[in-house]
């Protein structure tokens, strides 16, 4: 038992390094980014961070955590990010090649849950990163691929392109802290999915790979597949068994589990809600 408690202290104290090398990696791409003239790429990448970290900062600073704060927590991210996706990115694809468009999206999502579902073994071992971490980590570093390879068609910096990142990176910071709290986990991991999208974007900015049509349809879709699986395990499972779930007796268990449900839809109603009607007054 000693040893066991001594490899979940040891790994705890590891996770913050993966936040720190996450941010020194964005830091040094950014200095070569700001060489390089790439201005639009290093706005992006830095919204997002401080939209990500804010998330996770507000996350990190609520209360003891208990069910209803955790649902509509995972509610409100899971709204937000599937109708960022719906607007922001599926669009994007489709409109690039249709056809092509929707097996990008196909193939994210097909990955995000085969990532998941082989994630999980992976808790098994001492490794120093959390399955909520990096499944936002690998959509980090594949948006930031996205933004990279087509940077020069980003329209022009503007509240719209302000509000496409933040509705993504905010919940997602404030739902992954609260995860990460809920198993003793310092927040400071993710420093890494909040610089991921700077990372991936500056590097292919600084290589400028070629771009076509159907290579930017796949890449899109792939993204926002990858994105719409990570807001889809993010609604709130209020069943039995759950992770929202507690002793009670039947007659309570049931009656705590139903209370559960409406904060999750109405959660989840909110977080759609906002960022749609954010979309219609700002396009």
């Amino acid at each position: 038992m000693e040893n066991i408690g001594a490899v979940g202290l040891e790994r705890r104290e590891r996770v913050p390094w993966i936040g720190v090398v996450g941010l020194v990696a964005f830091v040094a791409l950014s200095v070569l980014g700001a060489l390089a003239g790439l201005w639009k790429l290093l706005v992006v990448g830095w919204v997002a961070f401080a939209a990500m970290g804010g998330g996770a900062v507000l996350g990190a600073r609520s209360r003891e955590r208990n069910a209803a704060r955790s649902v509509r927590a995972d509610g409100l991210a899971s709204g937000a990010m599937i109708t960022s996706a719906a607007i922001f990115l599926v669009p994007q694809a489709i409109g690039y090649q249709p056809q092509l468009g929707g097996l990008g999206i196909a193939a994210g999502i097909v990955a995000g849950y085969a990532g998941h579902t082989v994630g999980h073994r992976l808790t098994h071992l001492d490794l120093p990163l959390e399955t909520t971490t990096a499944q936002l980590t690998a959509h980090a570093l594949a948006a930031g691929i996205v933004i990279g390879t087509v940077y020069t068609l980003l329209p022009e910096l503007g509240l719209l392109l302000g509000l496409s990142i933040v509705s993504h990176k905010a919940p997602a910071g404030y739902a992954a802290a609260d995860r990460l709290r809920s198993k003793g986990l310092p927040i400071g991991a993710i420093a890494l999915p909040a610089a991921g999208v700077g990372i991936t974007a500056l590097l292919v900015g600084l290589i400028e790979p070629p771009s076509t049509m159907a290579l930017n349809a796949v890449v899109f879709g792939f993204a926002a597949g990858i994105f719409l699986h990570i807001a889809m395990d993010f609604l709130p499972e209020c069943e039995t068994g759950g992770e929202h779930a507690h002793d009670h007796t039947h007659g309570a268990a049931h009656a705590h589990l139903d209370r559960l449900r409406t904060h999750a839809v109405a959660s989840t109603i909110a977080g759609a809600g906002a960022v749609a009607l954010a979309w219609l007054l700002i396009a």
